[in-house]
């Protein structure tokens, strides 16, 4: 959640921006309300959205219009991309989407299709939170963020393991204060972890920035 998400898209898309190719064809395979794909598209760049939730790719098409920018959108699951081969300059999943994704199996499933729809000479970027520090730490909650019209957000994270439950609590003041909680399930895949499975998938020489964007950054090349 960001205070301010038109500058947050600015910021990120300028980041991402160092990264991405100018002309670059872009999918953005987990886009969720667009947050990414819709900056990258203020910035010039063609660019399809993706998202398991046909709800969140929905809003991204509209929040994209309603910025004067086209975005197409489809609901898919980055494990089978409903895109043909060789259709993409870059290929992104940020925001930690990939650690959704349970097991190697399906991290490698996801990995292979975004290889798949990459055109040689293409790369792919992913960013996930710095697990190598939190798994040292294991927190159990975030503090709390107060954003406009007196919302107030936190998480609880609740340890299995190399994985973890995050619970999100969003507290909205109505007539009372009401509360709404969101719950996900994320594997803590460190960089060591994930660089391996990303050169099993056929990227070679992944690199990581780890202070290039809001989060630990990859850069994953196709050759």
């Amino acid at each position: 959640m960001f205070p301010d998400w038109d500058a947050s898209m600015a910021r990120q898309a300028a980041q991402l921006s160092e990264f991405v190719p100018a002309g670059a064809r872009v999918l953005d395979c987990a886009c969720g309300i667009g947050t990414q794909a819709i900056g990258l598209a203020m910035r010039g760049y063609s660019v399809v959205g993706a998202d398991l939730s046909p709800v969140a790719a929905r809003r991204a098409g509209v929040e994209a219009s309603a910025r004067g920018v086209s975005l197409p959108v489809v609901a898919a699951d980055m494990r089978s991309l409903p895109f043909a081969s060789d259709s993409f300059d870059v290929v992104v999943a940020l925001d930690n989407a990939m650690p959704h994704l349970l097991t190697a199996d399906d991290m490698l499933a996801a990995l292979r299709e975004m290889r798949r729809v990459l055109r040689s000479g293409g790369r792919l970027i992913v960013s996930i939170r710095d697990y190598d520090e939190l798994l040292l730490s294991r927190p159990l909650s975030t503090p709390p963020s107060v954003g406009p019209g007196r919302v107030v957000w936190f998480q609880l994270w609740h340890w299995d393991g190399d994985q973890y439950e995050l619970e999100m609590f969003r507290l909205h003041e109505a007539e009372s204060w009401q509360v709404v909680v969101d719950k996900a399930r994320y594997w803590a895949i460190n960089r060591h972890e994930f660089t391996d499975l990303a050169e099993r998938a056929g990227f070679a020489s992944p690199e990581w920035f780890l202070s290039a964007f809001y989060q630990p950054l990859m850069i994953a090349p196709f050759e």
